[in-house]
């Protein structure tokens, strides 16, 4: 299985309508690919900025090509993730796993 993840911040006073925006883009969307295994948000605060990091998990390189296109290290962005002040991370990360475990 692969994980990719993905950081981005937006400010604090922008939290709620991004959370809703990335419901609609990077969940929805890439639990819309073939061979996407699911996806986790967790969000933390600080001062005045909403920390977003988004792990969606993948069957393979094939399904996470699918979904980010061949240069899958640059991360996926939006058209309106400029209204949310969004500070994206360039880049992510995927990362071969055996299996994922509930904390």
């Amino acid at each position: 299985m692969i994980v990719r993840t993905w950081h981005g911040c937006v400010p604090v006073s922008h939290a709620t309508g991004f959370a809703a925006h990335l419901d609609v883009t990077g969940i929805q969307h890439s639990q819309s690919i073939p061979g996407n295994l699911g996806a986790v948000v967790k969000r933390v605060t600080q001062g005045d900025w909403e920390h977003f990091f988004l792990a969606t998990y993948w069957q393979d390189m094939n399904a996470v090509k699918a979904f980010a296109g061949e240069d899958y290290h640059v991360a996926v962005t939006y058209p309106d993730d400029e209204q949310f002040g969004l500070l994206s991370d360039p880049y992510v990360f995927q990362h071969d796993v055996e299996s994922v475990q509930p904390l």
